[in-house]
């Protein structure tokens, strides 16, 4: 189910070309864009698996991780900051 919306601004004579694409084809324009939107993709290999692991390869190595004893550090984070921000400006 498509729930999304995007639009851009193209040449007359490139709507042209896909609204005549279109009608040959005898499919919606927005049927025309999904396809060549998912064959550009497919040919980048951008859904491959792959392509994934790539990029959370390289997140993980820009990101990196935090080492410590506390295992409910995410749970008390908040906690943790306001009790600093307390003890720094006695707000």
């Amino acid at each position: 189910m498509k729930t999304e919306v995007y639009s851009w601004r193209v040449s007359r004579e490139l709507k042209t070309g896909l609204e005549r694409e279109a009608r040959r084809c005898k499919m919606s324009l927005s049927a025309v864009l999904d396809l060549a939107a998912r064959e550009w993709l497919s040919q980048r290999g951008a859904d491959s698996e792959e392509a994934q692991r790539e990029l959370h390869d390289a997140a993980l190595a820009c990101l990196g991780t935090f080492a410590g004893a506390d295992r409910h550090r995410a749970e008390t984070a908040s906690r943790t900051v306001r009790d600093r921000l307390q003890r720094k400006y006695g707000r």
